[in-house]
């Protein structure tokens, strides 16, 4: 029987990172097809300006506000 290793805790966090990155892009498309004109740089800041730091806080954030 083969034993299946779990990713290690930096493949995970790379892994969240990588689907962090797609939600908030996903939503900075959705903003801006409502706002035409306004740079994505400047919506993706926006949004994730109350928790810079990190993705993971910037996901928490918008989360809160779905």
């Amino acid at each position: 029987m083969k034993t299946t290793h779990a990713p290690t805790l930096e493949v995970r966090i790379r892994q969240i990172k990588v689907d962090i990155e797609a939600i908030i892009d996903a939503r900075v498309n959705a903003v801006a097809k409502e706002s035409p004109g306004v740079p994505s740089g400047v919506i993706r800041n926006l949004l994730t300006a109350r928790a810079p730091a990190c993705p993971c806080a910037q996901y928490l954030e918008l989360d809160t506000k779905a």
